[in-house]
């Protein structure tokens, strides 16, 4: 498996293929060979993709989860020798999904249409109700209060003074600075 260390590509997700209803027991065991061998710097996350569904029987409803990828495990790692053998030999495990015996990364495409990483949304120095400050572009100089931020924290809208009333604005929140 010397293969392995030469196509060794950084940090990228892994599918690794289970026996029917053992992903569970592969994440917990994927966890613990970490934990007690110290590979914490080549494995760094397991997840099992799953959707949260409400069923209905009858007037009651409760919350199931449905594994999204039945008979699959998705690793977080660095893959090399040492790595490929931890979890390739833990009981349950089939192999990883890629051609012959080359386990084969999700692409950042796939990674991103799967949702597996959370994204966190960059920390800014103003919240709602904050006054700030406009720099560039037609209301530089100019003062408000932070009315609402965008999702993703690019966009920011700014009540403006102008004249008797308060006029919203919205800005890159790179042009927005506390007072």
């Amino acid at each position: 498996m010397s293969d392995i260390n030469e196509m060794n590509v950084g940090v990228r997700w892994y599918v690794v293929h289970t026996y029917s209803g053992y992903e569970n027991k592969v994440m917990a065991n994927i966890q613990k060979i970490v934990e007690n061998r110290g590979l914490g710097d080549l494995i760094f996350e397991a997840k099992i993709p799953v959707e949260t569904v409400l069923e209905k029987k009858g007037d009651e409803e409760k919350e199931v989860e449905y594994k999204l990828f039945p008979c699959y495990v998705l690793v977080k790692m660095i893959m090399n020798d040492e790595s490929w053998h931890a979890v390739r030999n833990i009981t349950g495990v089939t192999g990883f999904v890629g051609p012959g015996s080359k386990p084969t990364p999700l692409t950042d495409k796939e990674v991103e249409d799967l949702n597996i990483e959370e994204k966190k949304a960059p920390r800014l120095a103003v919240g709602v109700g904050d006054e700030v400050v406009i720099k560039g572009g037609l209301f530089d100089g100019y003062q408000g209060t932070v009315q609402s931020i965008s999702d993703d924290a690019k966009k920011i809208t700014v009540l403006v003074k102008r004249g008797r009333r308060d006029m919203p604005v919205e800005f890159d929140a790179a042009n927005v600075v506390p007072v």
